[in-house]
């Protein structure tokens, strides 16, 4: 999967001008909608707040413009190849319109958010208010129709609500890997008792997850099943000592 480029290559407006006429750029780009939305909010928020936003409209360009265009395809592809060969590492936010920034909010929020950037719960749950917040904007202005922000609510309001509780979660998963017994022979242990995978969560009981493929019991303190949810999938390594799941690693909790 594509990285984020560590320095963005910026166009001319010139250049960018002339990408567009090429590419029959739609009458609003993602790039507009976000200066657009920003100014629109600048007067109505408090100074700590609008920095919120733009830090969060920030990283979701980041996103687009890194991962946006694996989505692509067709002509639309052509023209983000083209731009971008030229040097344009912006060019998805340049050429696409917001029909693509909505479809793009499961990878911004499902993902992004929680592999690619390390925050705290406070800008965690800003993500996802501030990409609902666009999403009605955007229906304001009649750039996204009612299906479309009916998706980007629900998206939005899901992340805001579990993204701290999934950051939450990780942090006192990673606590317990702290007190599991150690394995010093991973080879030494079975097939069948040790699992290095993202899992799904399929049970929570008090005191006790189940994961995909039948591995459980695993036993936790009761903070960790009062916020873990059935259906969240969770990176891990897990090993059955004398019967017992223990948890040794563990990565990222993707609501």
């Amino acid at each position: 999967m594509k990285t984020i480029p560590s320095a963005a290559v910026v166009a001319s407006p010139a250049t960018v001008q002339l990408w567009r006429r090429m590419a029959a750029l739609p009458e609003l780009t993602i790039d507009d909608a976000l200066v657009r939305f920003l100014d629109a909010q600048r007067s109505r928020l408090a100074p700590r707040t609008f920095r919120r936003y733009e830090e969060i409209c920030d990283l979701l360009r980041h996103c687009l413009n890194g991962y946006g265009h694996t989505g692509l395809s067709g002509l639309e592809l052509k023209r983000w190849e083209r731009a971008y060969e030229a040097g344009d590492e912006e060019a998805f936010c340049h050429l696409m319109g917001p029909e693509q920034l909505v479809d793009n909010l499961g990878e911004f929020l499902g993902y992004f958010m929680i592999r690619k950037v390390a925050a705290g719960q406070e800008v965690l749950r800003a993500a996802g208010t501030v990409t609902k917040s666009l999403a009605r904007w955007l229906h304001q202005q009649g750039w996204i129709d009612d299906e479309a922000l009916a998706v980007a609510v629900d998206r939005g309001g899901d992340a805001a609500r579990d993204l701290p509780k999934a950051d939450e979660l990780a942090s006192l998963l990673y606590e317990l890997t702290q007190r599991s017994p150690r394995v010093d022979d991973p080879n030494a242990v079975a097939d069948d008792d040790w699992v290095e995978d993202r899992l799904q969560i399929e049970r929570v009981e008090p005191g006790a997850l189940w994961f995909e493929g039948g591995v459980g019991p695993l036993k936790v303190p009761k903070q960790v099943t009062e916020l873990a949810q059935e259906g969240w999938s969770v990176t891990v390594v897990l090993a059955r000592v004398q019967g017992a799941w223990h948890l040794l690693e563990v990565g990222n909790v993707y609501p």
